[in-house]
């Protein structure tokens, strides 16, 4: 998979900041992973209050891209009640119940710039 050019990744990332946003995902949060990982280069993680916020912001995400024309490689835990992944290749979208949230603690387990 060739990788995304900057600014077409910059636009994906805008367009999905901008459907949490939209959505009231909270307290939304963005991770370079780019030297760490071969299989994207941006972690955006948010918030969901319930298993159906959750669906609906990712809902709204799927359809935003999708108007957009950008390709969705996949989504993962679309019928669970607290995470969902939208994987677009360069960038992982994650939104979170704040208790799985606090339990992956993802942020952690890649913001290695913080340690």
């Amino acid at each position: 998979l060739m990788p995304k050019i900057p600014s077409e990744v910059k636009k994906i990332k805008k367009i999905c900041l901008e459907a949490l946003d939209d959505m009231k995902a909270q307290d939304v949060s963005e991770i370079d992973i780019d030297k760490y990982s071969s299989f994207a280069s941006n972690l955006i993680i948010a918030t969901g209050t319930s298993s159906r916020h959750l669906k609906s912001i990712s809902e709204k995400i799927i359809d935003t891209l999708k108007d957009n024309k950008i390709k969705i490689l996949g989504t993962e835990g679309q019928e669970a009640k607290e995470w969902i992944l939208i994987d677009i290749g360069d960038i992982l979208v994650n939104i979170m119940t704040e208790e799985s949230r606090e339990h992956y603690d993802l942020e952690s387990l890649w913001d290695r710039e913080q340690t």
